[in-house]
């Protein structure tokens, strides 16, 4: 009898440990949690998306502010002039800029050879003499111009150097012509000083750049050509030529004085 009762309590024991299996079924119950994060996720979205309708706000002034001008007191875009102090020039564009407050129409003007860019208001292109390129008669005339005699005045250099700038300043092609004739010394001649040099070199750029835009030819072309002309302009005799001393006797047989600069120069023709 007492071994039968023992049994029971044995399977009693083995009982216990069942019962501890429900509570490891407890921790699947955290998993739901996860899914709570994607919800706060989305409401990032609208605020990034309010950011790109400022930005297209922005652009619209810009549009207003652009005008298209493509022609102004008798010049057009992209025609080329004759700027007085520069020579000859092509107009860029015409462009609208405000300045101390005020709105001016300016013509944007390239000097290619002197790579320089210059803005010119279109309400004083009148004052600062600028031009429209010289007509082929015109162009004919300068030419013929560097045929005739040279007219050198007997007066002091420094005056001289004033007019020929003056003349090639002026913007007037057949005035170039006459200082680029004026200056022109032949392998035969005396040589120029430094002063008469630049002056001749500048008459001669200028002069040479306008022949080359009208007649479509290329500046070293047109500077031959200018060249050609004044290899027919008459010469000093031999006398004159071989002359030294501080005066030099001309083809008409004038003696000249030798200006503050010691070049020697011919008297003005009659």
């Amino acid at each position: 009898m007492p071994h039968k009762t023992a049994k029971p309590a044995a399977k009693a024991t083995v009982a216990k440990p069942a019962a501890a299996k429900p509570v490891l079924a407890k921790a699947p119950a955290a998993k739901p949690v996860a899914p709570k994060a994607p919800v706060v996720a989305p409401a990032k979205a609208p605020v990034a998306a309010a950011k790109p309708a400022v930005k297209a706000a922005a652009p619209a002034p810009k549009v207003e502010e652009k005008k298209v001008v493509t022609q102004r007191q008798g010049f057009k875009a992209n025609e080329f002039v004759v700027y007085p102090a520069h020579g000859v020039g092509q107009i860029l564009a015409i462009e609208e800029q405000e300045i101390a407050g005020a709105k001016l129409e300016l013509f944007v003007i390239n000097f290619i050879k002197d790579k320089m860019t210059l803005r010119v208001p279109t309400a004083k292109v009148a004052n600062v003499g600028m031009r429209k390129l010289s007509e082929p008669a015109l162009v004919k005339k300068a030419l013929e111009t560097l045929k005739g005699r040279a007219r050198v005045k007997r007066t002091m250099w420094s005056r001289r150097a004033q007019e020929y700038e003056a003349k090639i300043n002026s913007g007037d092609i057949v005035a170039i012509a006459e200082v680029v004739r004026d200056l022109y010394r032949s392998e035969s001649q005396p040589e120029q000083s430094y002063s008469e040099r630049q002056l001749y070199e500048a008459a001669l750029d200028r002069l040479s750049r306008e022949i080359a835009v009208v007649q479509h030819s290329t500046e070293t072309e047109a500077v031959k050509e200018i060249e050609a002309q004044l290899a027919k302009s008459p010469r000093r005799n031999a006398k004159a030529e071989a002359a030294d001393g501080e005066g030099e006797t001309d083809a008409e047989g004038d003696t000249d004085d030798t200006d503050g600069d010691g070049t020697t120069v011919a008297d003005e023709a009659a």
